[in-house]
């Protein structure tokens, strides 16, 4: 592989993971009904992936690792449903900018958990992103959607800082594939009690987005980011993945006409650029 199809391919799986939340918007059903789909479906094409590289989910495994990635399932859970409840509520712009803030979360619970002094860039991170949230917070009235919907998404990022760092223990030198798949695994089990009912009511259109979260925002672009990764350096990667929200509002502005304003702009770039430079700094 080129570096210039390694980069087209970290592209690809930035853009593919900024439409998970277009996908959630066009999907009437609950969240968890939701949130089960795409499990399944992610847990079918990463069975494909390992297969794929003559491997098994459980292959190289001990019970306790196979307890521990269940478990970390459960925050998996609890990121995806609060991401897909911001979209609901909120819209996919703010939703999926308070989630591009999990970056300030890592350092901060790093450094709580880990006793571990905060870097100037890390605080430089935590302010940035922390003025950005206020510019993109459309009101202070937590009667106000978007607001609410600011709120979930801003939980989403706190449940991802926590399952990142979870999965840094957990799943030290595991393959990623197998990783995946087993967090997926525990969603579908965590949520089927909730889902079942309400499976045979599911719209076929729905299960045509559902199935593409699954195949498209999880399968194809998790193959895409390992790919890519065997080029570029990671510094490279997490600039551009950083553009995901870029790529999220860009998609939902031309769906759904939710065009951001000049302060949700300003607030934006101020993540975004937060998240990138400290990345850079780390990594540098």
């Amino acid at each position: 592989m080129t570096r210039g199809s390694a980069l087209w391919q970290m592209h690809a799986a930035a853009v593919l993971f900024g439409i998970s939340g277009i996908f959630g918007k066009l999907i009437i059903s609950g969240v968890a009904v939701l949130v089960f789909g795409r499990a399944v479906f992610a847990v079918l094409s990463l069975s494909l992936l390992l297969i794929k590289s003559r491997r098994l989910p459980w292959q190289g495994m001990t019970s306790q690792r196979i307890f521990n990635l269940l478990a970390m399932g459960l925050l998996l859970v609890a990121h995806w449903v609060t991401f897909f409840i911001g979209i609901k509520v909120g819209g996919v712009a703010v939703a999926t900018l308070g989630f591009a803030c999990f970056p300030a979360f890592v350092a901060l619970l790093e450094s709580v958990l880990y006793r571990e002094q905060l870097t100037k860039t890390e605080y430089t991170l935590i302010g940035l992103v922390s003025l950005g949230l206020v510019l993109v917070t459309p009101s202070f009235d937590f009667a106000n959607n978007a607001t609410e919907g600011l709120i979930w998404g801003i939980l989403s990022g706190f449940t991802y800082a926590l399952l990142t760092i979870g999965n840094r223990s957990v799943a030290a030198k595991m393959s990623g594939v197998q990783v995946n798949w087993w967090e997926n695994l525990s969603v579908m089990l965590c949520l089927l009690p909730f889902a079942f009912a309400d499976i045979p009511q599911v719209p076929w259109l729905d299960w045509v987005w559902i199935a593409c979260l699954g195949l498209l925002c999880t399968g194809l672009s998790y193959s895409f980011f390992i790919n890519a990764l065997k080029v570029i350096n990671a510094r490279t990667a997490a600039m551009i993945i950083a553009l995901e929200p870029v790529y999220a509002i860009l998609v939902a502005w031309v769906l759904f006409h939710e065009q951001p304003g000049l302060r949700m702009v300003a607030g934006g770039e101020l993540i975004i650029f937060a998240v990138a430079w400290s990345t850079r700094q780390k990594s540098g």
